[in-house]
C-alpha cells in the first residue's frame, strides 16, 4: 500500500477515494459496455468480456496518464484521476441533458432530417459539456484546471471574446 500511496503521490487517506472511485468507474463501464456488446446472451461471457475490457480499458487509461501528465499541470499524480472522473462524468452528464433539451425544444427525429437532428444534438451537447465541465471540476476541486482548459478551448472554437 505504501509504494501505491508513493507511486500516485497520496499525502492523506482521503485521497485514496480517487483511485478507487476511478477503477470503479472503470469496471462498471467495462460491464456495461460488455453486457451492450454480448446482449445479456450469455451471462459468463459478459464476465469475460468485461475481465478483457477492464484491463484493456485500465492499461490505455494508465498510458494516458503518462502522456498526460506530462501537459497538464497538476501538483499531484492522484489528480490525474480527478481530471479524468470529471472528464468521464462531464461527457455522460452533457448526454442526459442534451437529450430532454432538444425534446423541449420539440426538435425529433421524425420531425426532422436525420442529419439536422444530430447536428443540432452535438451542439446542444458542446454547449452543455462547456458550462458542466467547470462547473464539476469545481465540485471536485480543479476549477483553477478546468478553467484553463475551458479559456483554451474557447480560444480554439474563435470564441475568445466570452473571456472578456
Amino acid at each position: 500500500m505504501e509504494n501505491f500511496k508513493k507511486n500516485w503521490q497520496i499525502q492523506h487517506n482521503w485521497q485514496l477515494l480517487f483511485p478507487v472511485l476511478g477503477v470503479l468507474i472503470l469496471g462498471y463501464s467495462s460491464y456495461r459496455l460488455a453486457d451492450v456488446v454480448v446482449g445479456g446472451i450469455n451471462l459468463f461471457m459478459v464476465i469475460i468480456l468485461t475481465i478483457v475490457l477492464f484491463f484493456g480499458f485500465l492499461k490505455l487509461t494508465l498510458f494516458l496518464f503518462d502522456k498526460f501528465e506530462r501537459k497538464w499541470s497538476v501538483d499531484y499524480r492522484w489528480e490525474m484521476i480527478r481530471v479524468f472522473i470529471v472528464f468521464a462524468i462531464t461527457g455522460s452528464s452533457s448526454v442526459f441533458i442534451g437529450r430532454p433539451i432538444i425534446a423541449l425544444i420539440g426538435i425529433t427525429k421524425d420531425n426532422l432530417n436525420i442529419v439536422l437532428y444530430w447536428i443540432l444534438y452535438i451542439i446542444v451537447g458542446i454547449i452543455f459539456y462547456q458550462i458542466l465541465l467547470v462547473a464539476y471540476g469545481w465540485l471536485f476541486g480543479q476549477f483553477k484546471f478546468f478553467w484553463e482548459f475551458e479559456k483554451k478551448m474557447l480560444r480554439r472554437f474563435g470564441l475568445e471574446r466570452f473571456l472578456n
